[in-house]
């Protein structure tokens, strides 16, 4: 097949289904317990997708592997954005994915990978992963990032020096002073200045959404097992009160889905399945939740 053949809208749709059925695969079989229910959807305006759930597993507590293709008018905030003057019709494909453990000790993790093309002729990729642990573990962390690092460098040795910092800056919360997570790569508006180069940046893509199992199921299987008690699992819930500020204050795919007149429950599902908010809450000076604080910030050099 020519660079063309491999990196059309199509293609790229077809890819990103099989990976949603085997990253479930994958977890439901770490999970052991757990599986998938399915809710098929279509967009009024176009497209549609399949939403993927996963609730009370042996591991997971709240998962959502989410697929969509969707497609219609552009919105003006699109057009402003991409600076076109001139009404366009979009088309949009990706995977999308959020778990939340019961067990502290396991991080939560996202994961997107994403296509966009405009009728006007404008196409590029977008996505990547990042971590949040609710209690940062330097040896977890050095470990995922170095993943990361060796999937960026199997494509182009300058990606993981800009997507790092891009993930850091990305998923930030400002109003809170502190990011996160421990971030992971970012990128966005990959733009391919042809058919080869396009062909070079999907092969990317795949590359990381196929490094995404691995990672998360490593972290089942290390951490799943390790104690905790009430005071772990009340922080947990303050950690997934500061998930849910960034994704609905700041994350720009759910500003984007909801703006496009996107399924609301696929879009939401990335909640958490309880959170919590204390106010003024200060960790205790030397706890671990007291460490973790001061690892949420920008610029580790984890690796």
């Amino acid at each position: 097949m020519t660079s063309e053949q491999l990196s059309t809208k199509e293609t790229i749709t077809a890819f990103f289904i099989d990976l949603q059925d085997r990253i479930c695969q994958s977890l439901e079989g770490a999970d052991e317990v757990g599986t998938f229910r399915e809710d098929a959807w279509e967009r009024p305006g176009g497209g549609g997708g399949r939403s993927r759930t996963l609730t009370n597993g042996a591991v997971i507590e709240k998962g959502g592997v989410g697929f969509s293709a969707v497609h219609g008018e552009a919105t003006e905030s699109t057009l402003r954005s991409l600076n076109l003057t001139e009404p366009a019709e979009f088309y949009a494909t990706g995977v999308s994915i959020v778990l939340h453990p019961h067990n502290p000790m396991v991080p939560i993790i996202h994961m997107n990978v994403r296509y966009f093309e405009m009728s006007s002729g404008q196409c590029w990729f977008g996505g990547g992963i990042d971590l949040t642990p609710h209690y940062v573990v330097e040896e977890d962390a050095r470990w995922f990032h170095q993943t990361l690092k060796s999937v960026c460098d199997r494509h182009d040795p300058a990606y993981h020096a800009k997507f790092k910092p891009w993930a850091d800056d990305y998923f930030y919360i400002p109003h809170r002073q502190e990011t996160r997570g421990i971030g992971g790569i970012f990128f966005d508006y990959l733009k391919p200045a042809d058919a080869a180069h396009k062909a070079d940046l999907f092969a990317f893509v795949q590359d990381v959404g196929n490094t995404f199992a691995p990672i998360y199921t490593h972290f089942m299987h290390k951490n799943r097992d390790l104690p905790f008690g009430e005071r772990e699992k009340q922080w947990q819930l303050l950690r997934r009160g500061r998930y849910v500020e960034f994704n609905l204050v700041w994350d720009r795919g759910t500003k984007f889905g909801l703006e496009t007149n996107g399924r609301t429950e696929s879009i939401l599902m990335s909640m958490p399945p309880q959170a919590n908010w204390a106010y003024d809450f200060r960790p205790e000076s030397g706890s671990r939740e007291e460490q973790t604080l001061t690892q949420l910030r920008k610029g580790i050099d984890w690796v």
